[in-house]
Parts: C-alpha cells; sequence; structure tokens
C-alpha cells in the first residue's frame, strides 16, 4: 500500500494535459469553428452559421483549420497545465489551497502559457475563420506549417504576437477561472457527504468550471478573435477594435458568441477534466506496473 501511495505523489508526464486538451477540442471543433465564426464574420446565429458552414462544406467543412486547433492544444495547453502545475507548487497551494491562491496559480500559468501559445492561437483563428470571409480576403493557407511559415515570410517575425496582449489577457482569465474553478470546486464537493472522487465529481466540478470560465473569458475572447483574423495594416490595435465594436455594435459586442461560446466551452472543459482525470489513472496503473517511463 505505502508503496502505491509513493508512486501516486510522483509528478505527472508535463504533457498529459496538453494530449487531453487535444483529443477534447477534436471532438468539439465544429462549435469551437462556429463561435469564432461568429464573432469574426457577418453570421448572426449558431445554427444558421453550422447549416451555412455543412452547406458549404460538408461534414469536412465542420472541420476546417482542424490542424491549428491541434497545434495550439499541443503548445497553448499543453504548457498551461505544466505552468499551472509549477505555480502551485512555488505558492503552496495544495489540496485544500484557498480560491485566491489558486486563482493566482492559474493567472501565472495563463500568462506564460498565452504568450508560448500565441503563434498556435493565431494559425487556429485564420484557418477556422478563413472560409467564411470573401474568396479574395482568404488567407488560403493549407494547414497549420503553411500558415506559420507564411506569416513569418509574408507579414515578418512580428505577426507571431499578434494580438498576444487580449490573448495573454484572456489566457489569464482563462486558467485563473477554468482551472482554479475545478480545483475550487472539486475540493468543496469532496467535503460534502455526497461525492467520492470518481467520474461523477468530476463531471460536476468541470460543468460549474466551464460556466465560470466561459462568463469571464467573452470580452477578451471576442476581441482576440477579432484582431488576429484581421489583416489590414492597423487593424491589430486593441483600443481600435474597441472603440469602432462598441460604435458598431453597443457594449454587448462583448459577449457575442457567448452561447456557442458557453456550448464549446462546457464540453471541452468537461472532456479535458475527464480524459485528464482518465489519463492520470493510467499512468498510476502503469506505475504500479512498474512501466517507470510514465
Amino acid at each position: 500500500m505505502s508503496a502505491s501511495i509513493t508512486q501516486k505523489k510522483q509528478p505527472y508526464p508535463f504533457w498529459l494535459g496538453g494530449v487531453a486538451a487535444t483529443i477534447a477540442a477534436s471532438i468539439t471543433h465544429p462549435l469551437d469553428l462556429t463561435k469564432v465564426r461568429l464573432q469574426a464574420s457577418g453570421d448572426k446565429r449558431m445554427i444558421e452559421s453550422i447549416k451555412k458552414t455543412y452547406r458549404t462544406g460538408g461534414t469536412r467543412g465542420l472541420f476546417d483549420g482542424i490542424s491549428g486547433t491541434w497545434m495550439r492544444q499541443m503548445s497553448y495547453s499543453m504548457c498551461r497545465f505544466w505552468a499551472y502545475d509549477e505555480s502551485k507548487k512555488i505558492l503552496g497551494a495544495g489540496k485544500d489551497a484557498p480560491a485566491w491562491k489558486l486563482a493566482l496559480a492559474g493567472s501565472m500559468a495563463g500568462g506564460i502559457a498565452g504568450l508560448v501559445g500565441n503563434p498556435g492561437e493565431i494559425v487556429m483563428v485564420r484557418l477556422q475563420g478563413d472560409f467564411a470571409k470573401p474568396p479574395e480576403k482568404r488567407f488560403n493557407y493549407k494547414h497549420c506549417f503553411d500558415a506559420l511559415f507564411r506569416m513569418v515570410r509574408e507579414e515578418g517575425p512580428s505577426s507571431l504576437l499578434r494580438g498576444a496582449g487580449p490573448n495573454v489577457f484572456r489566457a489569464i482569465l482563462m486558467n485563473a477561472s477554468q482551472l482554479a474553478s475545478y480545483d475550487f470546486f472539486k475540493a468543496e464537493l469532496l467535503k460534502t457527504p455526497y461525492f467520492d472522487d470518481n467520474i461523477g465529481l468530476h463531471f460536476t466540478a468541470s460543468f460549474a468550471a466551464g460556466t465560470v470560465a466561459t462568463t469571464v473569458c467573452s470580452p477578451a475572447d471576442v476581441l482576440k478573435s477579432r484582431i488576429m483574423n484581421a489583416s489590414g495594416p492597423g487593424s491589430n490595435s486593441t483600443m481600435g477594435v474597441i472603440r469602432q465594436s462598441l460604435k458598431t455594435e453597443g457594449a454587448m459586442f462583448m459577449f457575442k458568441g457567448w452561447l456557442p461560446a458557453w456550448t464549446r466551452l462546457q464540453p471541452t472543459t468537461i472532456l479535458i477534466f475527464l480524459t485528464l482525470e482518465q489519463l492520470k489513472n493510467g499512468v498510476d496503473w502503469s506505475r504500479s506496473k512498474g512501466f517507470t517511463f510514465l
């Protein structure tokens, strides 16, 4: 028994979070695609936007830009889960840590991951939003690596940091709300007589975390999508985008696409944490069988 407990205390592989997020994002990609197109194009309603995508591109069209999603998850998400665990160690945020300490750890992780994952974020947004544009305004990238190389060649290396400000801000909000609230809800629910550390607990805590994260992140998410999807000179000004959007749409533009964002983030959050918990269980099992490379 003591050997098993000792093994469970070993750090988990840093890439588990990235793998879990990639699996989840692949399943929910059509919803994320719809969210980006609602935020960055003239599409008005979620269902109509999905129908339009299916009508013009078929089933394959619902997975436009998925290579960008994979690039984003294996850079941003892998980094954020690793940085969150490391930040909790630095802050001494243990199992029953207060919410503020978990939120601070999440903010630290978000700041790091938002910067590291910015190129992948731009690639993902552009690949997803391309077919919603008129043909003459499309980027026509072949895949995520073609997008990355062409951005550097055609727009300069600085293009990889386009929209980094709102992206980092959104990443801080996302990790402070999603990762921290999952840990918080999980710990609080375990104090009740209704939950054990099983899939029911993980589902409930992740459902709550997804709703919190969607609401907190919506304003920065909208700004990020609009800035990154722009291509004209000077169009990457955060204040310029805010002023123009307020003038034409009013303050509620910050929550445009909230429903598809929630519809996408909710199952994504649930899938991420359910998958991550199962991956951790798999690592524990493999270690108990002597597979020390995990």
